[in-house]
C-alpha cells in the first residue's frame, strides 16, 4: 500500500501548505508530481536489483530510506525542501510497491496468481482512498507535518512485517548477477519488446481514466465540488467501492473466465462509462452524479488491471523484476504527467475532467484491441486453446 498511500495522504493539508509557503494550486500539484516522477524513475531500478539481490533485501532497504525521507518532509523549512523530501520518498517507496508485484508470479501461476493479483489491486484501491481521509483526521490533531510523521511510522510497520512475515521468494540460484550489464540488459530486453510497450501503454491509459480523479482530488473536491478538507471521502469512498467490487469480482471469476475475455469486456465498458460520465456531469455537475463515473471506472480497473499486469510479467519469466519495474514505470510516468501537467490544465470544470478521462479510456481500449489482433498473440491463444 505504501506507494499509492503516499500520493494523497497530504491532500487535505494542501490548504495549510499554500498558506504557509504562499503558493497556489498549480504549485501545490508539484507536491504530487515530484513524488511520482522520482517513483517512476527509480521503479526502473528496484526490479532488476531484486532480481539480483532477492526481494526482501531490496524491500527492507527501500522502506528504511522511505522513513528517512518522510522525516525530512516533516521537518522541511521551505517549499523547495519539501519537494526534495517528496522526491526522496518517491526514490525509496517503489522498492516495496514494485517488488511486491514480482513476488506473486515467483510463487504462483494461472488462476491462483490472478486471484492474488486481484487482492493486491484491492489493497492498492484501499490505499489512495483511505489516505486523504486519514490525512484529514490527522489535521484535526495538528498541522501538516504530522501527516509525514504518520507515514514514516507506517513504513516502520512495513519493515517489521517484511522481516517477520515475508519469506524470500527468489532463491539464490534463480538470481541474475549484480552487474551493470546484467541490470541494463534485463531492462533493455523488456523495454525493446513492442508487445510489452503496447500493452504497458494500454494499461497506463486505462488506469489513467481512473487515477485522474485520485491525482486531481484537491481540485475536484475543493474547487469544482465546493467541499472542505474533511470531505474527500465523498469522492474516495465511491472510488474505493468501485475498485473493491471490481477486484473482488475479478478474483471470483479467475477460474471461470479467461483473463483476455475479461479484459475485452472491461475495455468496452470503460469507453461506455467514459461517455456516460460526460453526460452525467454535463446534466448535473454536482454530487452524487459527479462520482458515479469515477466509481464505475474503479470497477473496470479492478477487473482488468490485474490481468494486464500479470500478462506483462509473464512475457519475461527470467526477468520478472525488470518487467515489474518497466510496467510500474509506464503507469507512474503517466501518473506524474497527469498530476503535474495534464491535471492542472484540464480540471477547469467537471465536464473537461470527464472528457479527458474518457479519452484515456478510449486510447487504452484501442491499444488493447490492437494487442488482441496481433498475429503472435492470436497464435499463442490458439495454441493454449488446443
Amino acid at each position: 500500500m505504501l506507494g499509492p498511500f503516499t500520493i494523497d495522504t497530504i491532500f487535505p493539508g494542501f490548504q495549510q501548505l499554500g498558506e504557509q509557503f504562499d503558493i497556489g494550486t498549480a504549485a501545490l500539484q508539484q507536491v504530487t508530481s515530484a513524488y511520482l516522477v522520482a517513483f517512476a524513475v527509480m521503479s526502473v531500478v528496484h526490479g532488476p536489483l531484486s532480481d539480483a539481490l532477492g526481494r526482501r533485501t531490496v524491500m527492507i532497504g527501500g522502506l528504511a530510506g522511505y522513513v528517512v525521507a518522510s522525516i525530512a518532509c516533516a521537518l522541511a523549512p521551505s517549499f523547495g525542501w519539501l519537494l526534495v523530501g517528496r522526491a526522496a520518498q518517491g526514490v525509496f517507496a517503489g522498492a516495496a510497491t514494485v517488488v511486491s508485484r514480482a513476488v506473486i508470479p515467483d510463487l504462483f501461476s494461472g488462476p491462483t496468481a490472478r486471484r492474488l493479483m486481484s487482492q493486491v489491486m484491492l489493497i492498492f484501491a484501499v490505499a489512495p482512498a483511505i489516505a486523504p481521509v486519514i490525512g484529514g483526521w490527522l489535521l484535526l490533531l495538528g498541522q501538516w507535518p504530522l501527516i509525514f510523521w504518520f507515514v514514516a511510522g507506517y513504513a516502520v510497520l512495513g519493515i517489521l512485517l517484511v522481516v517477520l512475515a515475508l519469506p524470500e521468494t527468489l532463491p539464490p540460484q534463480d538470481r541474475t548477477p549484480l552487474r551493470l550489464g546484467s541490470v541494463v540488459g534485463g531492462l533493455w530486453t523488456v523495454a525493446r519488446s513492442w508487445r510489452f510497450e503496447r500493452l504497458a501503454v494500454a494499461g497506463a491509459m486505462t488506469f489513467g481514466a481512473y487515477i485522474l480523479y485520485v491525482l486531481t482530488a484537491p481540485i475536484v473536491v475543493v474547487d469544482l465540488l465546493g467541499q472542505g478538507e474533511q470531505d474527500f471521502w465523498k469522492l474516495f469512498v465511491p472510488l474505493i467501492g468501485g475498485m473493491a467490487l471490481g477486484s473482488f469480482t475479478g478474483g471470483r471469476l479467475a477460474s471461470r473466465v479467461t483473463g483476455e475475455r475479461l479484459v475485452d469486456v472491461s475495455m468496452v465498458a470503460a469507453v461506455v462509462i467514459g461517455l456516460l460520465n460526460i453526460a452525467l456531469v454535463w446534466i448535473s455537475p454536482s454530487l452524487p452524479w459527479a462520482v458515479v463515473g469515477p466509481a464505475l471506472f474503479g470497477v473496470v480497473i479492478g477487473l482488468a488491471f490485474p490481468v494486464v499486469q500479470l500478462t506483462l510479467l509473464e512475457l519475461f519469466p527470467r526477468h520478472r523484476g525488470s518487467a515489474a519495474s518497466m510496467a510500474a514505470f509506464s503507469v507512474l510516468l503517466s501518473n506524474a504527467l497527469i498530476a503535474g501537467v495534464v491535471g492542472p490544465l484540464i480540471t477547469t470544470s467537471l465536464v473537461s475532467t470527464a472528457a479527458t478521462s474518457a479519452a484515456f479510456a478510449t486510447v487504452g481500449a484501442l491499444l488493447w484491441w490492437w494487442h488482441r489482433r496481433d498475429p503472435v498473440v492470436v497464435q499463442e491463444a490458439d495454441a493454449a486453446g488446443q
